[in-house]
């Protein structure tokens, strides 16, 4: 029985991470300066543009789909390769994987990078990372995809984000950002903690607060996280190679309208 649910899941997976058809992802970000701008330990959210894509889009209310880990040249034997694997993700039909940023040159990405991580948790994590490469995650619970083929189901906003946590089985944990929220809570660095305020236990100081953190589970973690987290940085490519607008040649063809001159000329 369990076989026939695990062809059953494959298929359906398979189905789910097939691309839409009218649907173009636009690329914000020039592919090598996006490589430049990238360090390891850093989180690419990437909008997706598969069947999967649209309705974790609708169900977590944002523009990203999917996330995936940057490592650099971590991945053992590949450092001559034109087109080395410098991201792990988490797929659903694949499993754990290292992939090219190739993959994603033609998609809207952006990056969120963790604020003052040590570069002893930065290696754990990256370590830790291309430890899981290859662990294949068993799609035998279909219940947890067949939410997957509405690309809108008909949920009260308040519940949308709790419909991605139901059920405990591994593709919830393919689908959402589960990796990636495990590596970083494994070295203690908050992505959305829940935090509680306590008295403070300071003599002499009666209004004085603790903010004590609780580390949420990691199957409840979305790539829209990583984006709203205070605990990491936006970086954006174009910004941080040094953005001047007034550098930039404009085709007044295009419409333009001309400059306006000022009382001063």
């Amino acid at each position: 029985m369990n076989s026939v649910l695990n062809i059953l899941g494959r298929n359906l997976a398979r189905y789910l991470a097939q691309p839409i058809s009218n649907y173009e992802p636009l690329a914000t970000s020039d592919p090598k300066q996006l490589h430049r701008t990238l360090r390891p330990c850093d989180v690419l959210l990437v909008e997706g543009n598969t069947r999967i894509s649209t309705a974790i889009k609708y169900l977590t209310q944002s523009t990203w789909s999917h996330a995936a880990l940057y490592i650099g040249d971590a991945v053992p034997g590949v450092r001559n390769d034109p087109d080395p694997p410098v991201l792990v993700e988490a797929d659903l039909v694949q499993g754990v994987c290292a992939v090219p940023l190739s993959r994603y040159h033609h998609f809207h990405t952006r990056i969120c990078r963790p604020v003052e991580l040590s570069e002893a948790d930065r290696r754990h994590i990256v370590e830790a990372a291309v430890a899981r490469i290859g662990h294949i995650y068993d799609l035998k619970n279909v219940i947890d995809l067949v939410r997957y083929l509405l690309p809108t189901p008909p949920v009260p906003v308040r519940w949308r984000r709790r419909m991605l946590a139901l059920g405990s089985g591994e593709p919830t944990r393919a689908i959402c950002s589960t990796l990636i929220a495990q590596l970083f809570q494994s070295v203690g660095y908050p992505i959305l903690p829940r935090i509680e305020s306590l008295p403070a236990p300071r003599p002499g100081c009666e209004h004085c607060v603790q903010e004590i953190l609780h580390i949420r589970h990691h199957s409840l973690f979305a790539p829209r996280d990583f984006d709203i987290s205070p605990y990491f940085q936006v970086v954006k490519p174009t910004i941080t190679a040094g953005f001047d607008y007034k550098s930039l040649v404009w085709n007044s063809a295009d419409g333009r309208s001309p400059a306006v001159k000022t009382a001063a000329g």
